[in-house]
């Protein structure tokens, strides 16, 4: 039977054309969300993970918030450690171009280790030179040569124990000379200040002397087991006594900085392998609804093969050989298909200066996977038709086959399993969703999709026949197409089930990661509250000068009308201190507690929930719960503490309650003013609003800080996923569109008799493609509103089970999207008709009638 697979291969080879593009799509489908989920991690180590995406280990530090030389040396001998970069880093402040600018200095790794990128120039090799972003250097007219007097910082606002010079009231300055120019780092938590790289000797210099080390970054010998080491040096660090120091791959810190930054989850990776799971509902179901209608057309063929001599064993071979032969050459393109599309995506995100980090990652998995579940479910789809070809005589096979309608067995027991598998999905579906159970949600959206598969037949043709009302005006073709549509329910149910599959997943995606994308932008809204900050004073916890900058302006509520004038800026609201509260590091430090209005809160904050009330502090993260003491001069007021979820926020009480407290013993200027940015913003117009502010009040651009650089950079890493998800939703429209042309071919060509005695009573070509266009617009227009209902509710409870640990998750529908996907399903239905029925309309009658 090899060589009549084979001959059947070749002689029809247009027959197989169809499954074979919807196998391959499928394959491309998979294999391209697997490489998302790698293409993803990857991704984040470009960005979140840069600075150490060299390494093989992080050791990071404890409570104390630096490594001590015990803990160094404790990992660094190691017997698996092959080299290691123990990082020292402080803050700086410099001034350049008239302008004061707050950076970061770290030490320079060994070269095998170091980070960053060289742009132009050297990096530093002795004391007092430095290598400077290009970014940096081009604001402020720096290069190589230039010299760059760096002041470090009050080490006694960050809550350690003070170096002499701080001790001493000075703060330790250092001249030094740029070497050379680096890549500005991805990393939001660094990308929005200057970067600078220098010798161990230069940072400890500009740093707090008595401080450790920042983080320890090791390489580990070849062959050395990732998961031993780890836990080998983990023991050697107890054993020499560090307390609190943490031992990470580079994946486990680049997933705890996720989680950092969205509130404790690491919702990308979650979101993402539920995407995984859609894509391999899509192979399954396309190919196997397209490939058993493929095969059933061929039910009286293999039945004449049977007639012949041929067994049922050999039939059964021979099919399957079929499918294993067009499975794997399908699976082989799709998968250099979806790595063509993947690295078309990524390179299209990389055109765009923030997204130039984006990362291309095929693993090895994403082409195994693609070339065993495209094989697999080829063969698979294959095995229940050819069962069925061989299970009849071979005159009964010969003979037309009966639909599954609820009149014969076959029809009653598919019914029963369908209306069981959506009584027990519909309901573990909601449960899951409810629960914040991802597992259960998509086992059970599947059965309980599955069941609404096999009870198509029950409701899919009355939904036909309703809408077939509307092509009454269409005079005989449109009354014949709307008869049509219901006289053969299972035909119909099999047209309709190709568009249904591909509608309600492409739905289910879009309305997926619209309400995934609300629930990123409203737990960043949580995490960081206030786009940007700019400190009047200096002092308090805001970490500027305590001295007032010169030229700052003596009526910061008129400065405060400029700065909304600025483009960029859509609010602006001035607090005044009203007190504080004891801190968070030693016992004489304290925190500014500042009060504002609801109405002001409402304006100027991303979080909607975060609207002060009288009666309660509102602390940032970290912060003791219970009641808490707020003190002036002249007195005390105790409130409820609520603590909130960002640690990017000042203490804040009601402005009600801010009244009560007598004013006026904290100096004025120690204000804070809070703006609220455009939405739409980049990096460098975020620095350039910043510059423009710092020139309002008249403050170094140092006093204006925020979280809008961290969000925008943040922003951009989902950007760049959501952008290859929505690029993978027109495969998955492709393959629907490919599974309703095969099933509408196999239809019309099933019907040439019926067509062919219709035109010989009289019907002509223009009216018989009338019919068969509308009969295919009413069966497509109803699958595309059945998917789109359906993909609106699995997208939405399938974002709640896979986004709901993390808070409320509110449905999103892109309606646009959705009419754009309803429009192309019924055009596609059209088009596919156009083939099926010019090839009708040329048959002459005679030849029709004479069809076997």
């Amino acid at each position: 039977m090899l060589r009549v697979a084979l001959s059947h291969l070749s002689t029809h080879f247009s027959r197989f054309v169809a499954i074979g593009l919807a196998v391959m799509l499928s394959v491309a489908f998979l294999s391209s969300t697997l490489m998302v989920g790698a293409s993803t991690q990857a991704t984040l180590a470009a960005s979140l993970g840069e600075a150490y995406s060299k390494a093989d280990l992080i050791v990071n530090a404890g409570p104390s918030g630096s490594l001590r030389q015990e803990a160094v040396d404790a990992a660094a001998s190691a017997p698996a450690v092959k080299d290691s970069y123990a990082e020292r880093s402080a803050t700086v402040m410099f001034t350049a171009a008239g302008e004061g600018q707050y950076g970061k200095i770290r030490s320079l790794a060994p070269a095998i280790m170091e980070p960053s990128v060289l742009s132009s120039g050297a990096y530093p090799t002795s004391a007092n030179e430095a290598a400077v972003d290009v970014k940096t250097a081009n604001r402020f007219g720096l290069h190589a040569g230039s010299l760059l007097e760096l002041q470090g910082p009050d080490t006694g606002q960050a809550g350690g124990a003070p170096s002499s010079a701080a001790q001493s009231g000075a703060k330790p300055r250092t001249a030094v000379k740029i070497t050379g120019l680096i890549q500005p780092s991805n990393d939001p938590f660094s990308a929005g200040s200057p970067q600078l790289v220098a010798t161990p000797g230069t940072v400890v210099a500009l740093g707090d002397t008595g401080a450790g080390y920042s983080r320890l970054q090791l390489t580990l010998k070849p062959g050395q087991d990732t998961a031993e080491a780890k836990d080998y040096i983990g023991r050697r660090l107890d054993a020499a006594g560090v307390e609190g120091a943490t031992v990470q791959t580079v994946q486990e810190k680049v997933t705890a900085s996720v989680a950092q930054m969205t509130g404790g989850q690491d919702l990308l990776t979650t979101a993402l392998l539920a995407f995984a799971g859609v894509a391999i509902l899509v192979a399954t179901l396309v190919v196997a609804n397209t490939f058993s209608v493929l095969i059933a057309q061929r039910t009286r063929e293999l039945g004449l093969l049977r007639c012949l001599g041929a067994g049922k064993a050999q039939i059964r071979s021979s099919v399957l050989l079929e499918a294993l032969l067009l499975g794997f050459a399908s699976s082989v393109l799709g998968v250099l298909a979806g790595t063509g599309l993947m690295a078309a995506l990524i390179a299209w995100a990389r055109t765009t200066p923030d997204k130039a980090f984006a990362t291309l990652a095929v693993p090895p998995s994403a082409i195994i996977a693609g070339l065993v579940a495209g094989t697999v479910l080829t063969v698979v789809a294959a095995m229940v038709p050819a069962k069925a070809a061989t299970a009849v005589a071979p005159l009964v096979a010969l003979r037309p086959a009966g639909d599954a309608t609820v009149n014969n067995r076959r029809g009653r027991l598919r019914l029963w399993f369908g209306l069981a598998a959506l009584a027990v999905g519909a309901p573990s579906l909601v449960l899951g969703a409810m629960a914040n159970m991802l597992p259960l949600a998509m086992l059970a959206g599947t059965l309980s999709f599955l069941g609404v598969l096999l009870c198509a037949s029950l409701f899919v043709p009355p939904l036909v026949a309703v809408a077939g009302r509307l092509a009454a005006p269409a005079g005989v073709p449109g009354n014949l197409a709307a008869v049509n549509a219901v006289r053969n329910p299972g035909r119909t149910s099999a047209t309709a089930a190709a568009l249904l599959i591909g509608v309600t997943l492409v739905t289910l995606m879009m309305t997926g990661a619209a309400t995934a994308r609300q629930a990123f932008n409203t737990l960043l809204a949580e995490n960081y509250p206030v786009d940007m900050t700019v400190n009047l004073g200096g002092g308090g916890s805001s970490g500027g000068s305590s001295a007032p900058a010169p030229g700052k302006s003596n009526d910061p509520g008129a400065a405060v009308e400029k700065v909304k004038a600025i483009s960029g800026v859509e609010a602006a609201v001035l607090l005044r201190p009203v007190g504080s509260i004891p801190g968070t590091g030693s016992p004489t430090d304290a925190r500014t507690v500042y009060a504002i209005s609801s109405d002001d809160a409402a304006r100027i904050l991303r979080d909607k929930e975060l609207r002060p009330a009288p009666g309660s502090v509102y602390l940032p993260a970290g912060s003791k719960t219970g009641k808490t003491t707020i003190s002036t001069q002249g007195g005390t007021l105790t409130l409820d503490s609520v603590v909130l979820r960002s640690m990017h926020i000042e203490p804040l009480v009601d402005s009600a309650d801010g009244a009560k407290l007598p004013a006026g013993e904290i100096p004025a200027g120690n204000s804070t003013v809070w703006l609220k940015l455009g939405d739409n913003l980049d990096a460098d117009q975020l620095q350039g609003i910043r510059k423009h502010v710092a020139a309002a009040f008249g403050v170094p651009d140092a006093h204006v800080s925020g979280a809008a650089l961290e969000r925008v950079t943040f922003n951009s890493i989902i950007d760049v996923m959501l952008l290859v998800v929505t690029g993978l939703l027109g495969v998955a429209v492709v393959i629907a569109l490919i599974g309703v042309a095969n099933t509408l071919s196999l239809s019309v060509l099933e019907r040439t008799r019926e067509n062919s005695l219709l035109r010989a009573l009289g019907l002509t070509k223009g009216q018989l493609r009338g019919m068969l266009a509308i009969e295919a617009v009413l069966v497509a227009g109803v699958a595309a509103v059945m998917g789109t209902s359906l993909g609106v509710v699995y997208g939405w409870l399938g974002a709640k089970a896979a986004l709901g640990p993390m808070g409320e998750v509110v449905p999103v529908v892109p309606w646009l999207q959705l009419l754009g996907v309803f429009a192309v399903a019924v055009v596609a239905g059209l088009l596919a008709s156009v083939l099926p029925a010019r090839r009708a309309a040329r048959l002459s009658p005679v030849q029709g009638l004479a069809t076997a």
